[in-house]
């Protein structure tokens, strides 16, 4: 009801703006009387029937017939458009008829003279019509005489009402009642945007609170790193005072290490173990109290108390590049085997291929459309030739980059449309996938199903084996081959690993 209100009013607007003061208030007495506030056929049927063909006003049937064409001509069925067309032919020979039965077969010709034209050019069933006003009596000519009975006439007249029914009543909506839909659903999205739009002011408000938050954590953390490493400087540097001359144990021999400390240092070394184990001698330790020196730089006191490790150099970013294309997030990225070459793939079903390098040539760089979400990829290990891409609808497809084409498309069965994962052998030409079939649960691990691993052949592209799991395997969600192929590990979502090894 809101949206046929706002209908009327644009009609009342644009009737005022126009200035068609005598419609205006035709429209609102029209309105006034209206208790069924939609469209009734019965008008349409009485404009036709009773006004428009027994007062012989032929243009403005064309007209209105022409107008309906028009609004169903937007329309996705096609059968509308071909039912008005047939009955807009039964309407306006009834027309002619209605004519020569009133006599007035002036109005006949004037109607063929208008419209003949146009008639002739639809179809040529129109051409004994043109004979009608010169024939003395046609209802009795075998050709028009069924146009002249009560029972053509009244399943004119049925067929046109249910016509009209089917379409306003039942499928159509006018323009203006759209326009009004729109405009509430307009309405509803600016609502939207804005409660969004405040969401997301304090979301960020509370990220900027929490990033604040962090780099004070890291502040302190790294305040304490500095005191602690000074502190085991300073220990160190106490533990390592010269020792007065030592006496060489029974069984041991005297060793000195060069340059794993000060040169004033020594130490006695067991013969048992005298290539790993160092004691050093301090001024008020006993014989069992030591600390060990290895060769990553580690030291370290029995006590406990003092641990020592050399510190990694720090990681430099020699280069940097973002790559822009994606529409989505990002959900895989795999190096090719000569590393030259990056594969990325997305939510919205593409994967695209860059070359990070600018020295190499970016012939390869492809946006690859593949129409379900991506789960998987992974380059043959041999060459960068062949790029492998699984995705949900249980598809495996091979891109040749070379020829910036899919070679091959394979298929998983049915029961299993998921492919989790896929990995090449790096010595043979082939790869294995791991599909899944649909889960009931929530979580990703419940929306997975049971498993099912498939050896596939890269020469002919059909399936070799399907590895055995047991029965009702949970799903495969990762795999890796070892260094010759050898020996395949497929890592489960119940926290096991399944080993196969290749004879």
């Amino acid at each position: 009801m809101e949206n046929m209100q706002y209908a009327e009013e644009l009609v009342r607007e644009f009737l005022v703006f126009r200035g068609f003061t005598s419609t205006l208030q035709a429209y609102e007495s029209e309105l006034s009387t209206d208790i069924g506030k939609g469209f009734q056929v019965d008008k349409i049927l009485d404009l036709i029937f009773s006004i428009y063909i027994p007062k012989f006003e032929a243009e403005k049937l064309v007209g209105l017939l022409g107008f309906f064409k028009q609004c169903l001509a937007s329309s996705s069925d096609n059968t509308f458009l071909s039912t008005v067309s047939k009955l807009e032919v039964s309407i306006l020979r009834y027309y002619m008829v209605h004519a020569i039965q009133s006599g007035r077969t002036d109005k006949v010709l004037e109607f063929l003279k208008t419209n003949g034209n146009d008639l002739l050019q639809r179809t040529k069933d129109w051409t004994p019509w043109f004979a009608m006003p010169y024939l003395k009596n046609p209802k009795f000519d075998p050709h028009f005489h069924v146009y002249f009975t009560k029972e053509w006439y009244e399943a004119l007249h049925v067929s046109v009402r249910n016509f009209f029914s089917e379409v306003f009543n039942g499928t159509r909506i006018p323009a203006l009642l759209k326009l009004s839909s729109e405009k509430t659903t307009v309405n509803h999205l600016k609502r939207d945007i804005k409660q969004l739009n405040l969401k997301l002011t304090q979301l960020q408000a509370l990220l900027e609170e929490k990033e604040a938050h962090l780099c004070h954590l890291r502040s302190l953390v790294n305040s304490s790193s500095s005191v602690l490493h000074e502190e085991n400087i300073t220990s160190s540097n106490d533990a390592q005072e010269p020792c007065p001359s030592p006496t060489t144990l029974v069984g041991e021999t005297k060793l000195t290490r060069d340059g794993v400390l000060a040169g004033s240092d020594k130490y006695t070394a067991s013969n048992e173990d005298s290539s790993s184990s160092l004691t050093l001698c301090t001024g008020d330790s006993e014989v069992g109290d030591s600390t060990h020196s290895y060769e990553d730089g580690r030291q370290m006191v029995n006590s406990g108390e003092v641990h020592v490790q050399e510190d990694f150099p720090e990681v430099k970013v020699e280069f940097q590049e973002t790559f822009l294309g994606h529409t989505s997030p990002i959900s895989r990225c795999r190096f090719s085997a000569s590393g030259n070459n990056v594969a990325s793939a997305s939510l919205d079903g593409t994967v695209r291929i860059w070359t990070y390098d600018p020295s190499t040539p970016a012939s390869r760089n492809a946006t690859i459309y593949c129409g379900a979400e991506i789960m998987s990829l992974d380059w043959e290990c041999k060459s960068d030739r062949l790029l492998l891409i699984g995705t949900a609808d249980a598809g495996i497809k091979a891109w040749n980059v070379d020829a910036k084409r899919v070679v091959c498309d394979l298929n998983t069965t049915d029961m299993f449309p998921s492919v989790l994962d896929i990995k090449c052998s790096p010595v043979e030409s082939i790869f294995v996938s791991a599909a899944a079939s649909r889960g009931h649960g929530s979580s990703y691990v419940d929306s997975l199903g049971f498993a099912s691993l498939t050896v596939w052949n890269m020469r002919t592209w059909k399936s070799m084996t399907v590895l055995p799991l047991g029965k009702d395997p949970p799903a495969i969600t990762s795999m890796c081959f070892n260094h010759n192929g050898k020996i395949l590990a497929a890592a489960a979502t119940d926290g096991m690993i399944h080993m196969f090894v290749r004879k």
